[in-house]
């Protein structure tokens, strides 16, 4: 196939009717120098093998036009030159292997008036591997004609000039390129588009606009909060009776085995509302229920209902009459079961079970006497947790529904007919063997069941175990002026944060969220998150504020005290400056570092800096369970558990919260966050700046959860400051103003926020005790002189013996303790430590304290 066979057309249109192409696979080339001819004639014989003709701007005539105006370019693909052509550099012909000489560009005069076939036209070769996927070679005289320019002005005019310099300029931008160069350029751009995402993005207004409509709203509605404004709630009942007062408050539990589910789910839940219980397992002999004609247990509780419709007569009797002689009610779950029941009459009562369906959309019956906490009036849509739920069927006057459900009808067709609603859980008022129960079709899964299995306590036992309904709630907005840049506050942030404030406080009197500050990183952020900084201190009286430390440094990597203060004195002197108030009397470390386990030094310097007298942390005694979560008071400071809610540093767009925004409602509609805040009277939960901003998570999270708890309880909510917050929880446990320091390498959290000059080594790996007067202090000198073993070091107060557990120097710390137990040289390793107190024998916190600390020790 020849070269002008395959002629393709990559612009045409030429309007001169005197364009003509030059062709450089026949060599025409008109006023062409001799000089150039054994160049053309070598090009000839390549092209005319292997090459495939392109035309350029005109017609495709061989020949070319005898004005020489507005002509084309015929440009050949063919194979390389051989080296012998490469050599020929005669008559003006020039040959690059890497560039095309473009008329205009590289220094080449251009006339966009004149077509590249005049006189004064250079003719272009366009070898195979050049230019993307060919390489051009170029061959050019370096001529002028004068008359060039008026020959083509007509017809180029509108047609090939324009043409020539747009088929120029692609030709120019394509020159050169190459594999190595596009993966350079590429390299480059991407790290260009990091930088700029990262540095702009999350702070541009495109990153609002993009992230607006992704903002969750709080969508909670329910009768009470009717066009938008609360209802004040009707009273809850009082449970209260004269019988409450010949029982204890304590929960008699019988389960099937010490490792069944719904045996620890109810476990678990009376030790987060501070309930005594005791475990039974079923089928023994019934515990002793009375001691000195008062019951032990106000009310007994039945893993499975099974069970108690099982028990030998003589245990059954027992217990029955136990019930009716002290007024004590039994609260039963129906235990799921691989057996389905249809209208299964219960062992001697005229009620019936349906079992292993699956329902939705639970209510509750509003005219139960049994719901105090739990209010009635609206309904939990959508399919309820399990599909072996329980539903009652009675006939007869003593029984009465507390919830109800719908069939799923997904899984049971109605063909669009009402069905009516089914019996969840039911009351049996003890008109049938004098007995008042409450029994559920399903577990404590539904968070539901939680609520009514607190109400129902209550109402069993006369009052005896009820709930205090009022909640104080403090919300602590840690890292304020510090985060990265694209996590700060904005100003319309800020403006957010107050609105949502004020609408909180329409629900909760008082509220006020709680600032925790860094002075340090002021105006650290973009210009518009700078602007934001300053909003908030142009609102200063809107919120409440406590410091955080001046440079968010943890309290525990200090071991100057002085050096401590000064930092102190920096963010108090910056809050002094920026109208901040500092008088608190309220202080958070960052990470809690140096709360628990205790660092002295921190202590000290919020006493003498900030006249620190309340704090809180979520680490004492540990993170995890939170329901073990306690407070504690050291050196006149009162520390408090502080809650979590599910929102960190990271977690600031709704679309990245780890599960989705299904995790998150889950969590505030009768979910972890709802119950934390059910099950416990004081709440300071823990939120950061970085959750204020962004998609606003901790506003829409709060807001949420509060509408939550007004539509389904009885709570009273309210706020206060952190100092009134401190007085009344110990108040209401005036068990836990004692700390109990337990070992820190117990704990991975605690390892790293306790200080690198602390080791559990030098803790005593024995303890010699025993009464005064007996030895001990012989034992002691006996076991000093053996090389391998170390005692303390000899307190000036007590000779040998530190006292550490029984007395006062307990309250003295952690610290204060190990310092009778150096650090051992390196070439003494393997030394056994040990202390001995003839005091520790008959101390009644010893054991508690001792076991705390030294769980491994030998005694």
């Amino acid at each position: 196939m020849k070269g002008s066979d395959s002629t393709t057309k990559l612009w045409s249109g030429s309007s001169s009717p005197s364009a003509s192409s030059h062709d450089l696979t026949t060599g025409h080339f008109p006023h062409q120098q001799k000089s150039s001819g054994m160049a053309m004639s070598t090009l000839n014989r390549q092209s005319s093998e292997t090459g495939s003709t392109v035309h350029l701007l005109g017609a495709t005539s061989d020949t070319p036009g005898p004005g020489g105006g507005g002509g084309g370019l015929k440009l050949t693909a063919g194979s390389s030159l051989t080296s012998a052509d490469r050599s020929n550099h005669n008559g003006g012909v020039g040959y690059s292997s890497t560039s095309c000489t473009i008329p205009g560009f590289n220094g080449e005069p251009a006339n966009v008036n004149s077509s590249i076939g005049s006189s004064s036209s250079k003719g272009n070769y366009f070898g195979s591997s050049g230019c993307g996927q060919h390489q051009y070679q170029q061959y050019h005289h370096h001529h002028h004609h004068p008359s060039s320019s008026g020959s083509s002005s007509g017809s180029s005019s509108s047609g090939p000039g324009s043409a020539n310099i747009l088929a120029r300029c692609c030709i120019y931008l394509t020159k050169g390129l190459n594999l190595r160069i596009c993966a350079v350029a590429l390299v480059i751009v991407t790290i260009f588009s990091m930088l700029y995402y990262n540095y702009y993005m999350d702070s541009s207004p495109i990153a609002s606009f993009m992230h607006r409509d992704t903002r969750p709203a709080p969508l909670i509605h329910c009768r009470m909060l009717s066009n938008g404004k609360p209802v004040e709630p009707s009273p809850a009942p009082d449970h209260r009776s004269e019988a409450r007062l010949r029982i204890d408050p304590k929960v008699l539990v019988f389960v099937e085995t010490t490792y069944s589910r719904l045996g620890r789910d109810i476990a678990e839940l009376l030790v987060y509302n501070r309930i005594k219980y005791k475990i039974e397992v079923a089928g023994k002999n019934v515990p002793v229920l009375t001691i000195q004609d008062k019951g032990r247990y106000g009310v007994i509780v039945f893993e499975n209902l099974e069970k108690y419709l099982q028990m030998d007569n003589w245990n059954r009797q027992l217990l029955d009459k136990y019930c009716r002689d002290y007024s004590v009610g039994i609260i039963g779950f129906v235990a799921p079961s691989e057996e389905t029941l249809v209208g299964a009459q219960l062992r001697g009562f005229p009620l019936y079970v349906h079992t292993n369906l699956r329902l939705r959309d639970a209510s509750l019956n509003p005219g139960s006497p049994v719901l105090r906490l739990t209010r009635a009036g609206d309904t939990a849509w959508g399919p309820l947790p399990g599909g072996d739920w329980a539903i009652f069927q009675h006939n007869h006057s003593s029984y009465e529904p507390l919830e109800w459900a719908q069939r799923n009808n997904q899984d049971y067709p109605t063909d669009g007919l009402i069905q009516p609603p089914l019996a969840t859980v039911i009351q049996d008022h003890g008109r049938v063997d004098g007995i008042q129960r409450v029994l559920f079709g399903s577990g404590l899964r539904f968070w539901l069941h939680r609520l009514l299995f607190l109400d129902a306590l209550s109402y069993l036992s006369h009052g005896q175990l009820s709930l205090n309904l009022e909640r104080r709630i403090l919300i602590d907005v840690d890292d304020i002026f510090v985060g990265e840049k694209g996590t700060r506050l904005k100003p319309d942030d800020v403006h957010a944060l107050i609105a949502t404030q004020n609408r909180i406080a329409g629900l909760v009197p008082g509220f006020r969220f709680n600032l925790g500050f860094s002075g340090k990183y002021f105006h650290h952020g973009t210009h518009e998150e700078n602007l934001g900084d300053d909003m908030l201190l142009r609102n200063v009286d809107q919120f409440n504020w406590f410091s955080h430390m001046w440079n968010h440094q943890q309290p525990h990597l200090y071991d100057n005290l002085t050096i401590l203060m000064n930092d102190m004195i920096l963010n108090k002197d910056f809050a002094n400056e920026k109208g901040i108030p500092t008088d608190s009397g309220y202080s958070v470390s960052p990470h809690h570092s140096g709360v628990y386990p205790a660092h002295e030094l921190l202590y000290m310097a919020w006493k003498k800096v900030w006249n620190i007298r309340v704090t809180s942390t979520e680490e004492y005694p540990h993170l995890r369970p939170a329901r073990l979560r306690r407070g504690f008071i050291h050196r006149n400071i009162m520390v408090l558990p502080r809650q979590t809610c599910g929102l960190f540093t990271h977690t600031m767009y709704i679309d990245r919260y780890p599960g989705g925004r299904d995790k998150l409602d889950e969590s505030i509609q009768g979910g972890e966050l709802f119950q934390t805040i059910v099950y416990n009277p004081i709440n300071i939960f823990m939120t950061h700046m970085s959750n204020y901003g962004s998609d606003r998570l901790a506003l829409y999270t709060f807001e949420s959860v509060i509408k939550f708890l007004r539509c389904w309880t009885n709570l009273k909510l309210t706020s206060a400051p952190p100092l009134l917050l401190g007085e009344t929880y110990f108040k209401l446990h005036p068990d836990e103003t004692d700390p109990v320091w337990g070992n820190p390498c117990d704990d991975q959290r605690h390892i790293k926020i306790w200080s690198r000059n602390k080791s559990c080594d030098t803790l005593p790996k024995f303890l010699v005790i025993g009464p005064q007067k007996t030895g001990t202090t012989a034992l002691y000198t006996f076991l000093s002189l053996h090389p391998s073993v170390a005692s303390n070091l000899p307190n000036p107060d007590t000779f040998e013996e530190i006292q550490f557990f029984n007395g006062n120097n307990y309250y003295r710390g952690l610290d204060w303790y190990q310092n009778f137990f150096p650090v051992q040289p390196n070439g003494t390793g393997g030394r056994y430590m040990f202390e001995k107190s003839a005091t520790y024998f008959d101390g009644e916190l010893v054991p508690k304290r001792a076991h705390a600390l030294l769980p491994h020790a030998k005694l």
